[in-house]
């Protein structure tokens, strides 16, 4: 069985599933699912300028309303489980947990812990971390020691 962990910042659309359910065809996949709730000021900053570079202004506008603290982890928590719940029914093996600090490391013990096959970060675009490498994806391609994948969600939240 492939081993894959996934990194995501928001519940899985059925899309989602689809495409990393069919990225390995026939063969069997167990994801191990990371999830880390919305973050603190600096990350309202980066999410509103990438809104902005996106043309959506009225998104980042709104960016003030996004949980953070104890809600962001009640909502990353329900996150999380629907998008296990989702990759289940796709017939694939799911299990998962949220992560609050240093994702990073989380990722990297995860990865040693379970000994994967890969990482596939799949988040909406961040465009200024991704232009100056920061993204998760760009990070750790030099931590994990094992291929790591980047994949656009196919929605906004």
């Amino acid at each position: 069985m492939f081993t894959s962990v996934l990194m995501i910042e928001k519940a899985l659309t059925s899309a989602d599933v689809e495409f990393v359910t069919s990225l390995h065809g026939d063969e069997s996949v167990a994801f191990h699912v990371l999830l880390q709730p919305r973050g603190d000021q600096a990350d309202r900053l980066l999410r509103a300028i990438d809104d902005v570079a996106l043309g959506e202004l009225d998104e980042a506008t709104r960016e003030r309303e996004t949980p953070e603290g104890v809600a962001a982890v009640d909502q990353g928590q329900k996150a999380l489980e629907v998008s296990l719940v989702a990759l289940r029914a796709a017939g694939s093996e799911a299990e998962g947990r949220l992560i609050e600090d240093h994702p990073l490391d989380a990722l990297k013990g995860l990865v040693d812990e379970i000994d994967a096959d890969e990482v596939i970060v799949l988040t909406d675009p961040h465009y200024v971390e991704e232009f100056f490498h920061r993204d998760w994806a760009s990070r750790a391609r030099h931590k994990v020691g094992v291929p790591v994948l980047k994949l656009f969600s196919h929605s906004k939240s």
